[in-house]
């Protein structure tokens, strides 16, 4: 192997460049823009592949802005499978209520916020009141879920068939058929709402039924890939369906600020997955250290440049 086959080039900026002549200046760098050139490679041929393509999206997204891209992304093909917090579809249906994330600073007096009745995240005002809205929402759709026992999966559905907003990741997903999996949702608003309206009323969600489904589709995929936003639960949830098919995932992108010397999932490594034969030897894999809300943008509109809307 020639270790000296590819030098550095220097990118070239010039007036009027489109996000793929930036990316493309980008591959010939190092360091996180030869990263972020790589990454929208292996995406933009994941999405043009038959692989079944899964999406880890953790972290303070729907918040920060991300919302319509990933409503797109499924509504255009480019997600089979949605693994997701609880606290990204809470946000998700704050917004499809008709109500706002807003600009704020995190720098701030978080006690004076308090007593305005603002929730902070970084640097986006959440008033209190809209969580008014959320919960009325959540016990219509609790009041009209059958007595039997259901997966979280199913209980998603049951949400997401009562949203109006079409720009709703949740509803998107339900509208279009793709299985959207939230192990942790007791972690979230939407787990303190099922766990109230459990004390007075019946509510049966099986937390492991939905690996039935999570399996299958596995087993059934001719090949997969996975993009990573971010690491914690839905990346493990995803990365571990493998350990019980003979299959190893043939794309892996990850984006995350998260360092792996302290053993933390969000930031293991890819190839760490390998040794576990999660990730194949053989597949595309990177990693881009650096903020989600800069690259996940980028990655799909080059996506998008290259092939178009609709995945396969």
């Amino acid at each position: 192997m020639n270790r000296l086959a590819h030098e550095v080039v220097p990118a070239k900026i010039t007036a009027g460049m489109s996000v793929e002549d930036l990316v493309a200046a980008y591959s010939g760098c190092a360091f996180g823009a030869g990263r972020l050139a790589q990454a929208c490679d292996v995406y933009a041929e994941m999405v043009d592949s038959d692989a079944t393509k899964f999406f880890g999206f953790a972290g303070a997204m729907v918040p920060a802005g991300m919302r319509t891209i990933v409503r797109d992304m499924i509504a255009d093909g480019y997600i089979d499978v949605l693994v997701t917090t609880g606290a990204n579809l809470v946000h998700d249906i704050v917004e499809s209520l008709g109500l706002h994330h807003y600009h704020g600073t995190d720098m701030v007096d978080d006690l004076k916020l308090k007593d305005e009745a603002i929730n902070r995240i970084y640097d986006v005002y959440l008033p209190e009141e809209h969580f008014t809205s959320f919960e009325e929402l959540m016990m219509a759709v609790m009041d009209d879920i059958p007595p039997e026992t259901i997966s979280i999966s199913q209980f998603l559905t049951h949400i997401g068939e009562h949203l109006t907003d079409s720009g709703s990741i949740l509803k998107t997903a339900v509208d279009n058929g793709v299985p959207v999996f939230c192990p942790a949702i007791q972690d979230s608003v939407i787990g303190l709402q099922a766990w109230m309206h459990k004390q007075t009323k019946p509510l049966s969600v099986d937390a492991f039924s939905d690996m039935k489904e999570l399996m299958q589709i596995c087993f059934d995929a001719k090949s997969t890939g996975a993009l990573f936003v971010g690491g914690g639960v839905p990346k493990n949830y995803i990365l571990q369906s493998m350990l019980v098919t003979p299959k190893e995932f043939d794309y892996a992108i990850q984006l995350t600020m998260d360092r792996p010397e302290t053993g933390g999932l969000s930031g293991a490594t890819l190839s760490e997955a390998q040794s576990w034969g999660k990730v194949s030897e053989r597949a595309r894999a990177v990693t881009v250290y650096a903020d989600a809300t800069i690259t996940l943008p980028i990655i799909v509109a080059t996506t998008r440049s290259r092939i178009g809307t609709g995945g396969n």
